[in-house]
């Protein structure tokens, strides 16, 4: 079985907010920015773990690929996807980076009883997340959503 089924990403819940908006808005092609070049190289699902206040696992998605490159390049070709609502609001978070990571996803699910960090840990083993991320394998996800 694959350890690299599903990664679990970090996210703020102002961030998760807005992507949960513009999917109930019917939103189907999404895409998760990272600053600098870091995230799954391949997994089937993404994992969307919402820090503070929650400390929950709130949805995932069906992971599409991993495109790392310059900024500029990656917003003129998948900015729509992203949660940003203009270039500006997307140039103050990557706070002067000049490489990205866009990670694409599609169908966006939220769950109706999010896993608590305490749940994880019962799970996996894991007593705290890491902020770039950690990869599960199946039977992991599986229990997670």
């Amino acid at each position: 079985m694959s350890k690299r089924y599903a990664y679990i990403i970090l996210t703020n819940e102002k961030w998760w907010n807005r992507r949960c908006s513009q999917n109930k808005a019917g939103k189907k092609l999404h895409t998760f920015v990272r600053r600098g070049t870091v995230g799954p190289k391949n997994a089937e699902l993404i994992l969307f773990y919402v820090t503070h206040p929650h400390k929950e696992i709130r949805g995932f998605g069906e992971f599409i690929e991993r495109v790392k490159g310059d900024v500029d390049e990656l917003w003129n070709k998948y900015g729509h996807e992203t949660v940003f609502e203009s270039y500006k609001e997307y140039m103050d978070f990557m706070q002067d980076r000049t490489k990205a990571t866009f990670i694409r996803f599609k169908n966006l699910c939220l769950l109706s009883a999010p896993k608590s960090l305490k749940d994880i840990s019962q799970v996996t083993g894991i007593g705290r997340m890491s902020r770039n991320g950690r990869y599960i394998n199946k039977e992991i996800a599986r229990e997670l959503i």
